[in-house]
Order: C-alpha cells, then sequence, then structure tokens
C-alpha cells in the first residue's frame, strides 16, 4: 500500500519552512488550513501580470478569464460534477444565505425544511430563518451522548411536506461522518432537496460529489489549502428551478445565478493551485491516471490513510484520561482528526495553555452552539479543539499529547 510521502507534502507549504512558525505545531485546521505554494505562485502571478477585468478582448484580460475557467474546469473535474455546476462565493456562509434566499421565494407556508443541530451555524440559522416566512422547519436532532445523526429519527420527520434537508457531512465539533448517499437517497425518495455542508469533511480529501447524491454540496477552499473563497456545487436541474440571486440579466448563466456580488477573480483564479496540489500529490505517489475524479479519490484514500493513523494514539491517550469528555465518539471509525473535549478548564484558557507549549489550537464554540448545547457543554465554558490533516507528522501528535499532560 502507497504510504504517503510526508516530506514531498511538507514541502508544497511554505508554512513549514516560515522562520516565525518554527517550533509550533498547527492543530487548528478545522478552522483553516495552510495554503499550498501552488496557489500562492497563482495568487502572486495574478496580481502581478493579470489584475485587470477578465473576459475583454485583450491578452492580459483574455489569459485572466482563461486562468478563472481553468479553476473552475478543474475542480470541477476532481469533484465529478459538471462545469456549470460549481460556482464561487465569498465563503460557504455567504453562499448557503444566498441559497436560503432562493428557496425561501420559492417555498411557501405549509412547506417544511429539515436542519441539523449537528451543524455550524453556517447550514444551520439560514435555513430556520425561512420560518419568518411560514415556512415549517424541523429540527432532525443528534444523539445527546455521541453527538451522532441517527437516519431512522430523520425517517421519522420526512414527509410529503418536506422540500429539503440540511445536514453536514461531517460535524466540526464531534467529527463524526455521516452516511450522506444514504441520507440523500431518504431525501429523494420523498421528493426533497439534499443539501449537504461538506466544509470539515472536504480537507479531508476531496469528495466525488455524484457518488454522494447530493442536489448541493459547500465547502470552504481556505480549509483545502486554497484562497479564501466558498465553493458550492448545485445539481444543474436544481439550479435552472431555482430563482435567480444575481443580476437579472446573467440568469442564465448559472455559474452567476447565486452569486450576486461580484466574484474575486484572483481568488478564483488562485483556486487552480489546489488541483495543481492534488496532481502533485497524485504524480508523486501513483502511477498516471488520466480521470480527474479517480486521481482525487486515490490522493484522499492516501489523505484518510494517513490521518486515521495519527489519530489512534491522539485517542488512545485521551481515552486513558478519567478528567476529560472526548465530545463524540473515541475510535477512530468513521469519524475525522477533529477532536473536541470537553475539560475543567474553558476551552480558550487550555488553547492558551497549549500556546506555551508550540501547540496552536482552538478554544470555544466553533459556531456549533446548538451541538454543544445538545451535548450539555456551556458554550460559554466552551470545548478544547485539537484538528489536524494530511501535513500533519506523528511527531507534532507526540507533541500534543506531551503538552497536554502539562496543561490538562
Amino acid at each position: 500500500m502507497t504510504t504517503l510521502d510526508s516530506s514531498f507534502v511538507r514541502a508544497q507549504f511554505p508554512a513549514f519552512d516560515e522562520p516565525t512558525l518554527q517550533g509550533q505545531a498547527f492543530f487548528e485546521n478545522a478552522g483553516g488550513s495552510y495554503t499550498a505554494t501552488q496557489v500562492i505562485e497563482r495568487l502572486t502571478r495574478y496580481y502581478h501580470q493579470l489584475k485587470v477585468q477578465p473576459y475583454a478582448p485583450y491578452k492580459a484580460s483574455q489569459l485572466a478569464g482563461a486562468e478563472m475557467d481553468e479553476a473552475r474546469t478543474r475542480l470541477a473535474a476532481l469533484l465529478n460534477v459538471g462545469v456549470d455546476e460549481l460556482s464561487f462565493g465569498p465563503s460557504t456562509t455567504q453562499n448557503t444565505y444566498v441559497l436560503a434566499q432562493a428557496f425561501g421565494q420559492m417555498l411557501g407556508a405549509g412547506d417544511t425544511v429539515i436542519v441539523t443541530n449537528q451543524d455550524h451555524e453556517a447550514n444551520s440559522g439560514p435555513w430556520r430563518r425561512l420560518a419568518e416566512r411560514g415556512i415549517t422547519v424541523r429540527e432532525w436532532q443528534v444523539d445527546p451522548q455521541t453527538g451522532q445523526l441517527d437516519p431512522a429519527k430523520l425517517a421519522n420527520l420526512l414527509d410529503d411536506t418536506v422540500k429539503l434537508v440540511s445536514f453536514p457531512h461531517c460535524s466540526n465539533i464531534v467529527g463524526a461522518v455521516n452516511p450522506v448517499a444514504q441520507i440523500c437517497d431518504m431525501v429523494h425518495e420523498t421528493g426533497a432537496v439534499a443539501c449537504v455542508d461538506g466544509v470539515s469533511h472536504a480537507p479531508h480529501g476531496l469528495p466525488d460529489i455524484d457518488a454522494l447524491h447530493a442536489d448541493i454540496y459547500l465547502f470552504s477552499s481556505y480549509k483545502t489549502y486554497g484562497p479564501h473563497q466558498g465553493i458550492m456545487f448545485v445539481r444543474a436541474e436544481l439550479a435552472d428551478r431555482l430563482p435567480n440571486q444575481g443580476h437579472y440579466f446573467n440568469a442564465g448563466s448559472r455559474v452567476k445565478r447565486f452569486t450576486p456580488a461580484g466574484p474575486d477573480h484572483a481568488q478564483i483564479a488562485a483556486s487552480a493551485g489546489m488541483a495543481d496540489y492534488i496532481d502533485a500529490l497524485h504524480a508523486h505517489h501513483f502511477s498516471a491516471e488520466p480521470d480527474p475524479a479517480a486521481r482525487a479519490r486515490a490522493v484522499a484514500n492516501l489523505q484518510r490513510t494517513h490521518e486515521t493513523a495519527l489519530l489512534a494514539p491522539l485517542l488512545d491517550y485521551l481515552r486513558g484520561r478519567n478528567d476529560i469528555r472526548i465530545l463524540g465518539a473515541d475510535r477512530v471509525e468513521s469519524r475525522v482528526p477533529t477532536v473536541a473535549l470537553q475539560a475543567s478548564k474553558r476551552g480558550e484558557d487550555l488553547a492558551a495553555a497549549l500556546a506555551g507549549h508550540g501547540i496552536m489550537a482552538g478554544g470555544g464554540d466553533f459556531y456549533a452552539v446548538r451541538l454543544l448545547e445538545a451535548l450539555g457543554v456551556d458554550p460559554a465554558h466552551g470545548a478544547l479543539r485539537l484538528s489536524f490533516v494530511h501535513y500533519t507528522t506523528a511527531n507534532e501528535v507526540e507533541k500534543c499529547i506531551r503538552a497536554l499532560d502539562q496543561v490538562l
């Protein structure tokens, strides 16, 4: 089995050569990842050479538009979706808000949407606000002990009034990976739309969206080693059916229908660097593969295998302590390496203490207030969150464990 070459991976990230970051181990990747050099180089080149209005007839403008088109085309291929089904926006929160406005115009009294209390608020709050328009909002609730979502409980909420079900691919607190394809199939049986927040899962490997059966899939490129953009897939049939949220004269363009603000040309162009990075990983570890989606799947499996091997000793250590509570499953199966824990000390205080030991971690509610409350955790007390990705090393995990011993 191919093993991830950590030296090669880390060589793709300038942060690991940055003098001011030496001696620091980064464990707040769920909040945003380091940026790959391929992205930085594209962004820098764009600002130096192509910072003009794109798609005009002069050369610099033509090249600027071509780089933006390249990003959409290559990312769509990696995600296994149509090029015109992929849109960019300033953030996933903003993209979700725009979608909620569109659904609010299309739905009415007597219609129902289902949300969860496992979500980051970005994929919950905008849909909940539809209640102000007379739309019924139902909550699919987590198990208060495990934080997991049970598809059987969703089945009890589904009926012919349900028009949309919004849920996360993965929780940013309990790290649980939901059975997305199974849930989407359940939703489709009622004739409803399945909206999946992939922000917390995509950093651990870009998904094959078509295989997930989702109608909407959203994630943030600044958490997948790219610039600060929100990337949104909307299935073509649904995109055509939803009311246009862009300028009226752009209604015929699927990639503009849900981008009411002017796009960030440079950041969209730089997003092609994420495809460069994935292709570089594939070329280094595997033989040639012409299918971009297959390359993305192979790299995702490589990432996941490496992350799982590192997650096991951290969970083993935490399970051995009787002064903390791991929020979510304490085993590596069906979870990503985003580990939140509750202790007698506030989450923010623990994070501050870890910083003194060279561990960059986060503390607080992480915009998942509803989930913390469901788990019996006071959001003001918060949790400590340790999150890592495939560029993390075993030595960094060991360093984190030693630091935890000092601060807990």
